[in-house]
């Protein structure tokens, strides 16, 4: 897997180089924090993008089509998702951008050599739909409110104080530019004292319309196809309920951590271990 990660990562011609195509300013170490917290110590007073070139971003016709995907959602686990014709042309639209790139192909070659898939492009994108966007009812509820889209790349919130998901970096990267999002510091890791600028995963801490998630990892700058391919190659690999699967992905040694819920996935999302620039 690490091979294939690698592999995909380095092929990964969407992927966004730190300094030239948007800056980060980690700042201060973030506090302790509960999920739900309302306040927590801010050590981070600027924003953590910077510079992001937002026309080349909506120039790479992947990301354009994933940004249009940000705001079909009911952010409330318990209220229906309604999904509308108009939304569904959306969802195939991003699939069909991510099925015409290098990582994606790298993807679904590994898959087929597993049997997980099948050698039609069609029906890896149908396979990909139902993992994805296929609607399913979050724990304890029995209306459809939730998918794997929705709760990796957009966000969600239980009880409307926690915050569920927003494991992306263009979605962080909005709602900050929006002011619905609150950077309050980096987390560290085990044996990564301080994440630097140049850092493509991280560990955060933020406010969101007021609650407080007191960790969630991301990957930085990184393609939408990209997080695609990985999650699915390793839902795909697995039927245990929660893997957590240690790769070495280009300089970063990382835990890949996906849920399922039943044959979609409940959330996915990176864990840095260390780095070798360290």
């Amino acid at each position: 897997l690490s091979k294939l990660f690698t592999e995909m990562w380095d092929v990964d011609v969407h992927r966004l180089t730190p300094g030239r195509d948007y800056t980060i300013d980690v700042q201060g170490r973030a506090g302790p924090a509960q999920p739900g917290d309302s306040a927590v110590q801010d050590n981070a007073v600027r924003h953590l993008f910077h510079n992001i070139n937002e026309q080349f971003l909506k120039s790479i016709k992947t990301f354009a089509t994933f940004i249009s995907l940000l705001d079909n959602y009911e952010t409330s686990t318990g209220v229906a998702e309604v999904v509308t014709p108009e939304e569904i042309v959306e969802n195939n639209c991003f699939l069909d951008a991510i099925l015409g790139t290098e990582v994606m192909r790298l993807a679904h070659e590994y898959l087929l050599k597993k049997k997980l898939t099948k050698p039609n492009l069609a029906d890896f994108k149908h396979q990909l739909y139902n993992i994805w966007f296929q609607l399913y009812a979050r724990k304890g509820g029995d209306r459809p409110d939730s998918c794997g889209f929705e709760h990796v790349f957009v966000e969600e919130t239980r009880h409307g104080k926690e915050i569920l998901g927003l494991h992306n970096w263009v979605q962080f990267y909005l709602q900050e530019k929006r002011s619905q999002i609150d950077y309050k510091g980096y987390v560290a890791w085990k044996n990564k004292s301080r994440p630097d600028q140049d850092d493509q995963v991280l560990s955060i801490q933020f406010s969101w319309k007021g609650s407080v998630k007191p960790i969630g990892s991301t990957f930085i700058g990184v393609s939408p196809e990209f997080e695609f391919a990985l999650y699915t190659v390793i839902f795909l690999l697995s039927e245990e309920k929660v893997t957590r699967e240690t790769v070495k992905i280009g300089e970063y040694e990382l835990q890949v951590v996906v849920w399922h819920h039943g044959q979609h996935i409940e959330t996915a999302y990176p864990v840095l271990l260390s780095t070798t620039s360290e």
